[in-house]
């Protein structure tokens, strides 16, 4: 059997670095954001090329905080990409605002500037681009929009850790970066976490206020804030892991690499343009023939996932808002996607039979 993810492999590759870290955290019985979120927080702002680095409780919560960091109030638009996780989506609604989906490109499945650009209007306060699947979005193009039109940019970079538009790392590009620690992430926990990286001492003071209850001395409240607080066990877990990330990634990269020599010929193969470094959270392909390789995986036992069936312009939340909207792109993508496995421990050996067995279904 081939899963989508070996998350015991991983830990028994690190068992004696992550075994020591945890007992150590427990030893020291500092939970609530003890000294390994301390560290963490500078680490992953030192790797990541950003001034701050605010642990919060999961990946949605840090796009829920860097939303409200960000100023973004109900009546407010924030234009964003229909082709993601509803995460996305859902941060700009917690905060009372207004997603407004714009299509996607064919090739990278993210937003496409220009469409950004035609949809701002007098309410338009934000963008979130989506690194979708470890690829960057066009962050040169995206950042020069938000700078002239004077909107946030807030980085959604849950499936991105260590990749780079333009030779900067994601989450060091926009006002916010939000990162998810979900298992599954290149960067993964052993339970939910997040972080949120800031350019500005003010967002980072204001994130770090709303992650806890809204408090910069204990029992002093400035504002309505929220229990989102990064675990001491899960920062010293990633703490570990964080030295690898590059090992990781590379290793993805490649997984990645086979997967396309594999199959190029015969379905759209994840696109690498040369302006940034794609790494792979998912490897997804676009095909006609999906529940013919779907059902072939299946057969012998490998595991294929669709991400993600339904682009959020069509979900039943968003139904009256976005009735009539067409964004013919995502809705093809989401008709045609399906991702592949992919995780550093994969071997090439078990690549190859993946490989076959998508062929084999073309036959």
């Amino acid at each position: 059997m081939i899963p989508m993810v070996d998350l015991k492999t991983q830990y028994h590759q690190l068992k004696n670095e992550i075994d020591q870290a945890v007992l150590a955290a427990l030893e020291s019985t500092q939970f609530i954001l003890g000294p390994n979120v301390t560290g963490l927080e500078k680490e992953a702002a030192a790797y990541l090329g950003a001034p701050h680095a605010v642990g919060c409780a999961s990946g949605t919560d840090a796009l829920h905080l860097a939303v409200l960091a960000a100023g973004i109030k109900p009546g407010d638009e924030v234009i964003t990409t229909p082709f993601t996780f509803i995460a996305t989506a859902e941060a700009v609604c917690y905060a009372g605002a207004t997603p407004v989906f714009v299509d996607v490109d064919p090739r990278t499945f993210n937003i496409v500037p220009e469409l950004i650009e035609q949809a701002i209007t007098p309410r338009t306060r934000a963008v979130i681009p989506v690194h979708l699947f470890g690829q960057p979005a066009d962050m040169a193009a995206i950042s020069d929009i938000s700078s002239r039109h004077k909107l946030m940019l807030i980085e959604d970079c849950a499936q991105s850790f260590g990749a780079t538009a333009g030779g900067r790392m994601t989450g060091s590009i926009g006002a916010f970066g939000c990162f998810s620690f979900f298992p599954s992430k290149n960067l993964g926990g052993y339970g939910d976490g997040g972080l949120v990286t800031c350019a500005s001492d003010e967002g980072a003071e204001a994130l770090r206020m709303l992650r806890n209850h809204g408090s910069r001395v204990r029992y002093h409240h400035d504002v309505i804030g929220f229990n989102s607080r990064l675990d001491d066990l899960q920062a010293a877990i990633l703490r570990v892991k964080l030295r690898h990330i590059d090992r990781f990634n590379q290793e993805r990269r490649r997984v990645a690499h086979r997967y396309s020599d594999g199959l190029k010929d015969l379905v759209q193969v994840p696109l690498e343009d040369g302006t940034g470094l794609h790494v792979y959270h998912q490897y997804t392909l676009l095909t006609d023939q999906r529940d013919r390789i779907m059902a072939k995986l299946a057969e012998q036992q490998i595991a294929s996932a669709i991400y993600y069936p339904i682009p959020l312009h069509r979900q039943n939340v968003f139904a009256a808002q976005c009735r009539g909207l067409a964004l013919p792109v995502a809705e093809s993508i989401a008709d045609r996607c399906i991702s592949l496995p992919i995780y550093p421990e994969m071997t090439d050996q078990q690549v190859d039979q993946v490989v076959a067995a998508v062929r084999e279904a073309f036959k």
